[in-house]
């Protein structure tokens, strides 16, 4: 036991967020193979892409929902099972529309799994440590978003079959040791009306905005800095090599960030996450030689992750203040998080194409500015623990 929380629940929340997020990012190596084998185009490769998070984002309230009424273990079960089932339609795939809708299926797992681990972890814990348990389990997260690009490239050379099919092998394993631990025993019973009232007050609309905003810049910055590293006349290694060690100082940062907000509230490190990345995205947009860039994608991922944990914490707090269980707290951070993801990829790209890349990347910059300046000058009106 540590902090009220038991050890086994941690390790176990923790395998499932490197899991979730390792599937998810594997996409990146493999779609070249499937444009090639498969004679996709580039649109239908960006529908491959986005049916994950997709998935994630229509299942998201139901999730949390499943999560508060029947318990974290059900909507934990039940996700390592569909994911473990959908991986395995996905790994022996050879036609678009199947891929598609596995990994739609993967996305809706994802919802649950997710919803069903924070809430269990939340949950079991006194409320003291909530930012560090929050900043913990992000941090394994990332940790799966690294591992994915290279499971993604080992797929294509041993096959989707086997590495796809061992996730069903490593799930059931998991809902097996999930069965078993203890559960905590506040379930709601409040109706569907009461949720959504609930789901409406400010405390809990203005965090889900909150954490929306580092999603947006996620978001555009998956779409513009490869094309930015790739006008510098890099290439793919170069592209992978930023984003990795980014997300590793990301990864590192989420437990720090955790406690930051626990001692305090999670405004400062919010604000300055934000600043931080409006800065480093300006960089990209006007730096010239390639190794500033590279630089400063590192920044933007500093920035995320001194700021993504912060939020969801913010989205926790609300969700209490506003008499939500914690369950509908993760629903919301996976609506915030698929909806930034989603608009910020649609944004950037539009806007690269209509004014170019530096424009588009200085326009993000500016929107974070502004984003840190509000939340700083309005100290918006959620519980800040």
């Amino acid at each position: 036991m540590k902090g009220g929380i038991p050890r086994r629940l941690m390790v176990v929340a923790s395998l499932i967020v490197v899991q979730d997020l390792a599937f998810f990012a594997a996409i990146s190596p493999l779609l070249p193979h499937y444009i090639s084998d498969l004679g996709l185009s580039e649109t239908e490769a960006g529908v491959l892409t986005a049916a994950y998070p997709a998935g994630t984002m229509l299942a998201a309230l139901p999730a949390g929902f499943l999560a508060a009424r029947a318990g974290p273990r059900v909507a934990v079960i039940g996700g390592l099972l569909l994911l473990g089932g959908s991986s395995v339609a996905f790994g022996f795939a050879q036609d678009i529309v199947v891929l598609d809708s596995a990994r739609f299926l993967q996305g809706i797992a994802g919802a649950l799994t997710w919803a069903g681990a924070f809430t269990w972890v939340i949950e079991a814990d006194s409320g003291e440590r909530r930012g560090t348990l929050i900043g913990t389990l992000m941090g394994f997260a990332i940790a799966g978003a690294l591992l994915g690009p290279p499971l993604g490239a080992i797929a294509e050379t041993v096959g989707t079959e086997l590495i796809f099919g061992s996730v069903l092998v490593v799930s059931l394993v998991l809902a097996g040791i999930s069965f078993r631990l203890p559960e905590p025993g506040t379930i709601a019973y409040d109706g569907v009306r009461d949720v959504l009232r609930a789901l409406g007050r400010r405390p809990v609309l203005i965090a889900g905005a909150l954490l929306a905003v580092p999603s947006i810049e996620f978001g555009a910055v998956g779409v513009l800095v490869p094309l930015r590293i790739s006008e510098l006349g890099a290439g793919a290694l170069a592209i992978a090599a930023g984003f990795t060690v980014g997300a590793a100082a990301e990864g590192a940062l989420s437990p720090l960030a955790g406690r930051l907000s626990d001692k305090g509230s999670w405004i400062k490190p919010y604000v300055l996450g934000l600043a931080i990345s409006a800065v480093a995205v300006a960089a990209i947009g006007i730096a010239a030689g390639l190794k500033l860039v590279l630089l400063a994608v590192i920044g933007t991922s500093i920035g995320s992750g001194i700021c993504f944990t912060p939020a969801t914490k913010a989205v926790s707090d609300g969700a209490e203040a506003s008499g939500l269980h914690q369950g509908m707290a993760a629903g919301v951070t996976n609506i915030a998080w698929a909806g930034g993801e989603v608009l910020g990829s649609v944004i950037g790209g539009s806007a690269a194409d209509s004014y170019g890349l530096g424009a588009a990347l200085l326009a993000i910059a500016a929107f974070l500015a502004i984003a840190a300046l509000v939340v700083w000058r309005g100290q918006p009106g959620v519980a800040s623990g």
